[in-house]
């Protein structure tokens, strides 16, 4: 049986469609006004949703990202917590919920019994941004025994070496990292991804989805016209900085909007 992140590539391949996938932080300003936020993402039009485990030494993070998870920790935001509020998302929306959490985090919990609760409480995939693929061979296969799809990353520095062996064991999708440095810097030069994307199609069908940098509808049209899908992290999580809670939502919902309309046919 397709799972939640195939069957929503599938669905979106049918219509010509390309992924929107939204990142925020769990737990920034608190972990109830996250669940808020992912049914707000959903009913604007995000495909699928990421949510980011708050981590001390968040290596691949810029600072807009670093600072939310500072937030996070400071509320008492917990890897067992953001389960707690997964299932309780899953009583209200179907949206394919991916973490992005540094290995650290499920080591602490226990790789095989973080795997099991993980599906248990309605996650669909896994995203560990300092566990290359020659490192998962403890944590990969007890995903893959519990449904959990796990999703590496592949860099412009990725050798053919490692494209293979990330075509191989990535499932859901894989997450190209559009340039070299940390989230929140600024996209420059597409042409070089639509390349990069090309070449990686080479040894999968796995669907390619592009992050890092795409802040605007544009940069978000122009991934679009050669990826399977886009990830608007920093700009998302800076929103929800800026404002209180009330005003938020109305930000949240019409920018998110913007970028689903970039991803749509022309």
């Amino acid at each position: 049986m397709a799972n939640r992140l195939e069957s929503t590539f599938t669905r979106l391949h049918a219509r010509g469609e390309k992924a929107l996938i939204a990142y925020i932080m769990a737990g920034d300003p608190s972990l109830d006004e996250t669940e808020t936020y992912v049914r707000q993402l959903a009913d604007a039009g995000a495909d699928i949703i990421e949510l980011g485990v708050p981590f001390s030494d968040p290596i691949a993070d810029g600072p807009v990202i670093q600072q939310a998870a500072e937030r996070a920790l400071r509320a008492g935001t917990s890897l067992k917590k953001i389960l707690a509020t997964v299932r309780s998302i899953r009583t209200k929306t179907q949206v394919p919920l991916v973490l992005m959490a540094y290995y650290n985090s499920i080591f602490r919990y226990g790789e095989a019994a973080f795997c099991h609760d993980a599906v248990a409480a309605g996650v669909d995939g896994l995203i560990v941004p300092d566990m290359p693929t020659d490192e998962a061979g403890t944590i990969h296969p007890l995903a893959e025994a519990a449904g959990l799809d796990v999703i590496f990353l592949l860099a412009p520095t990725s050798p053919s070496k490692r494209q293979v062996a990330v075509a191989r064991l990535s499932r859901g999708f894989i997450y190209y990292v559009s340039l070299t440095g940390i989230t929140g810097a600024k996209l420059t030069d597409k042409v070089d991804v639509g390349k990069k994307v090309r070449e990686i199609r080479r040894y999968t069908k796995t669907p390619v989805a592009v992050g890092f940098g795409i802040a605007t509808p544009d940069d978000a049209r122009q991934v679009a016209q050669v990826a399977d899908g886009v990830i608007v992290g920093s700009a998302l999580v800076k929103l929800i900085a800026e404002g209180d809670h009330s005003s938020v939502a109305g930000r949240l919902t019409s920018f998110t909007r913007s970028l689903k309309a970039a991803t749509l046919p022309a």
